[in-house]
């Protein structure tokens, strides 16, 4: 169980850093979109994009790497559809 807290926290922590929009540029490529597969999201790989949809949300995220790290106006986008459908910590679920 210690190990699934663990990698709750780190997802929780994403989203508080993408919510805070303080870091844009240095959120984990990875760590966005093991965010998103937490929040419900299906992933699709094409290439390098990664594109992510969700039959209640009307937006899709594709999301590319820039080396490790997401690009920014990504995680804004992300950060976008996070507000507008109320979407916080409470909603990242356990795997």
């Amino acid at each position: 169980m210690e190990y699934r807290g663990a990698i709750m926290g780190k997802a929780a922590k994403i989203m508080r850093l993408i919510l805070a929009g303080a870091s844009d540029s240095n959120i984990p490529f990875s760590g966005i979109c093991n965010l998103l597969r937490r929040l419900g999201f299906e992933e699709r790989i094409k290439g390098g994009h990664h594109i992510f949809t969700r039959v209640d949300i009307e937006e899709i995220v594709n999301l590319q790497p820039a080396g490790s790290k997401a690009k920014a106006y990504q995680v804004k986008q992300v950060r976008n559809i996070c507000i507008k459908y109320r979407m916080g910590e409470s909603d990242v679920k356990q795997v």
